[in-house]
């Protein structure tokens, strides 16, 4: 999944010359947070609705009036990104620069832009929760074709898999999550450790008399 599939186009935008009220406004227009700024067609910079609650607040040292120009409170430096980048990549540099939004650029021509919920929204599709399906979690030694003869033994089961995710776990081991077609995970669970594999989720039911 890239950026292009998530973002949001055509974009809101605002100049430089217009006035704090005007922009907080259109932002309740269109139920949006990140406004970008742009200069003949070029983007200058974004602002936020926070940034201009904060900017107005009678808590702030100067407060800037309404009739104030965004020149004067927008953030000039941005951090954007392209249609084609990869929407895990988009999301590592909104949380490394702790951004809410990345304007997409082709060239220097604004796009699209995407936020934090866009990519909550990638997440979902990525992942297969958005039907109905059920998740394994295996534990998986880092050794050539284990995550090969996992997902072999899953299939030998008559299930499909409908994504999957891994991540290095504590201990020299790979964690790998499944989203699979049916809701019948106990069984598969049991089924996998019958088969020798190290399964985290779901936990093995506790009988009872």
């Amino acid at each position: 999944m890239l950026v292009r599939d998530i973002m949001h186009s055509p974009v809101v935008t605002a100049t430089e010359a217009d006035s704090l009220a005007a922009a907080y406004e259109a932002m309740r227009t269109h139920g949006i947070r990140h406004l970008p700024v742009v200069t003949e067609g070029k983007l200058v910079g974004v602002v936020t609705d926070r940034d201009l609650r904060l900017m107005t607040s009678a808590l702030h040292p100067h407060p800037f009036p309404k009739e104030a120009n965004l020149r004067d409170v927008m953030t000039q430096h941005v951090v954007t990104t392209t249609p084609l980048e990869p929407v895990e990549e988009a999301a590592r540099l909104m949380h490394e620069q702790k951004i809410g939004c990345l304007p997409v650029l082709e060239g220097e021509r604004l796009t699209g832009i995407i936020t934090g919920p866009d990519l909550l929204h990638a997440l979902i599709l990525l992942t297969g929760v958005h039907g109905p399906s059920g998740r394994i979690e295996v534990k998986l030694p880092e050794a050539p074709g284990a995550i090969v003869r996992l997902m072999d033994t899953v299939s030998s089961e008559g299930v499909d898999i409908l994504s999957v995710l891994s991540y290095a776990d504590p201990g020299r081991s790979q964690a790998v999550i499944l989203r699979v077609n049916t809701l019948s995970t106990h069984a598969l669970a049991d089924r996998l450790r019958e088969t020798g594999f190290e399964v985290t989720w779901p936990r093995r039911k506790q009988w009872s008399l």
